[in-house]
């Protein structure tokens, strides 16, 4: 019979430890802050990121976690203008191709700016390596745990960059095979995300999309289910 394990202390953890305690009010506050006031960025204006800073950034990105320990990323750094060039023809490609398939709803979308590689300070396209397959720990049945883990490198990007003071927005809107072979990335790797990244004129007080009426938060409760699917949590006290 498998025994069965009971609360864990300090000296069952591998390895060297850190204390289990909470940051400090301003500290934890400031976590929040960041949290509550990221935004996905569309409007940049210019300037530059200094390298030091962004050196700090990807490094914030590179302590994200990731299933297995696999660390599924790789950052281009895109400065020449041509291939930013390029880059914006693709978006703008596949932004026409989903206001079509969007349908009576393709006029609302085309008036949404999408993208500011043009405008950016820094753009750079997160892609995952060839060989993830390989990574069998914690994907045998969820393979898509590569992208899942490449996705808390960009958040962790999108939050240090806020506390730094300066916008990053993801485009999504490319196609990846295009975007492959413009990067000259070997056959396996797939490219996830561009993103702009640099100073802006300020920051949307809310999400762009709320902001434009195309969608709105949804609310939290409606999210929380108990113990089994559809089963309405606890009402919330507060």
């Amino acid at each position: 019979m498998t025994p069965t394990p009971g609360p864990a202390n300090a000296a069952d953890l591998p390895g060297a430890t850190l204390a289990a305690v909470p940051f400090d009010a301003p500290d934890r506050a400031a976590v929040y802050r960041a949290i509550h006031e990221r935004r996905d960025m569309r409007h940049f204006s210019g300037g530059t990121v200094a390298e030091d800073v962004l050196l700090r950034l990807l490094r914030a990105a590179h302590h994200a976690p990731s299933v297995g320990f696999m660390q599924p990323w790789r950052f281009i750094r895109v400065r020449e203008r041509v291939m930013r060039e390029r880059i914006h023809a693709l978006v703008e490609a596949e932004r026409q191709c989903t206001a079509q398939a969007l349908g009576e709803r393709e006029s609302d979308f085309m008036r949404l700016k999408v993208q500011g590689v043009l405008d950016a300070a820094e753009v750079l396209v997160l892609a995952m390596p060839p060989g993830r397959e390989q990574h069998v720990f914690g994907r045998r049945t969820l393979p898509e745990m590569d992208v899942a883990s490449a996705a808390c490198a960009i958040q962790n990007l999108w939050l240090a960059a806020r506390a730094e003071g300066l916008g990053m927005g993801w485009v999504s809107l490319f196609d990846p095979v295009a975007l492959a072979a413009l990067l000259n990335m070997p056959e396996g790797s797939r490219p996830l995300a561009v993103l702009c990244l640099g100073p802006v004129p300020a920051f949307y007080a809310e999400p762009m999309l709320q902001q434009e009426k195309w969608a709105q938060r949804a609310v939290l409760a409606d999210m929380l289910f108990d113990e089994t699917w559809g089963r309405p949590a606890p009402a919330d006290p507060c």
